[in-house]
């Protein structure tokens, strides 16, 4: 069986935003559904804070939930492969756990239930922090058209976030906006530094080409732009977001203390107008 697509649920809009976003994409990829619901795990462990009825309710509500979850699947797609699981873990561990093998997990942009933390800042945000696969979280536009836009930093290899990009616009059929930014430039005008504009340009687009040109040849039908913008990343991609369908960043992870997103992943995560796809550091 191919690595599935993994979606957590927990019941409310924005999960269910994350369900239809995660199914189709699962079509398209011709890849199995797995669908995850976690309850709390401390009622499990901690039997005399909460009464038996309470966590067989839990339960009962949990197993509702996910078949209804399969049902609204599957009358759209019958021949989708679903399966669900119900954990009774903390959240994140939950879903490292059921994604430890999948292609891709899939998450609102926030949550209720037992994804009670799955507010930007919290649950999604933990597991695009430490990404082991692809993290796509879904928020903002999430229409089937608009082009795919992927922005990458030049001072890193960005080779598993480009050909994530180039493999999704391939699949979608859709035009790949390939963003640099780049806000040094307005700091050493500021500073009173003499600057070739038009040569830097021209240097950052030959690097930014560089950087995808390898990767060319397995998709040659997509179409491929790039844009280099003096502005800071975080603005630029938010703004190109307004006329996409997803968004590709990757995760560039800060190892000195406990791992966190890197700025530009978060700022993305928190400001785009589309789904967004956090991508392992390599």
């Amino acid at each position: 069986m191919s690595e599935p697509i993994v979606v957590g649920i927990d019941g409310s809009e924005e999960s269910d935003h994350a369900l239809q976003w995660a199914a189709a994409e699962a079509a398209l990829r011709e890849r199995p559904l797995h669908i995850v619901h976690t309850l709390e795990s401390w009622p499990y462990k901690a039997p005399l804070f909460k009464p038996a009825e309470s966590t067989e309710r839990m339960t009962r509500a949990g197993h509702r939930l996910l078949t209804a979850a399969r049902e609204r699947v599957l009358e759209r797609r019958p021949a989708l492969e679903v399966t669900t699981a119900l954990v009774a873990e903390e959240t994140s561990q939950a879903l490292r756990d059921q994604s430890d093998k999948a292609f891709e997990l899939v998450l609102g942009s926030r949550g209720r239930g037992g994804f009670a933390g799955m507010l930007l800042g919290s649950t999604s945000l933990r597991m695009a922090a430490r990404p082991t696969v692809p993290v796509v979280i879904v928020r903002g536009d999430t229409g089937d058209r608009g082009e795919i836009v992927v922005g990458i930093d030049l001072l890193r290899d960005s080779g598993a976030v480009l050909d994530y990009a180039l493999e999704a616009a391939a699949l979608h059929d859709a035009r790949l906006r390939v963003v640099h930014a780049w806000q040094t430039f307005g700091t050493l005008i500021e500073a009173g530094y003499a600057v070739d504009a038009e040569q830097i340009e021209l240097d950052l687009r030959a690097q930014t080409i560089d950087a995808y040109k390898p990767l060319r040849t397995e998709y040659p039908r997509v179409d491929v732009v790039d844009e280099i913008i003096m502005e800071h990343p975080v603005t630029a991609l938010s703004n190109a977001s307004r006329n996409a369908r997803l968004l590709v960043v990757g995760a560039h992870q800060r190892h000195w203390s406990a791992p966190r997103l890197g700025s530009i992943a978060h700022g993305a995560i928190h400001h785009a107008r589309c789904p967004v796809a956090v991508i392992p550091s390599t």
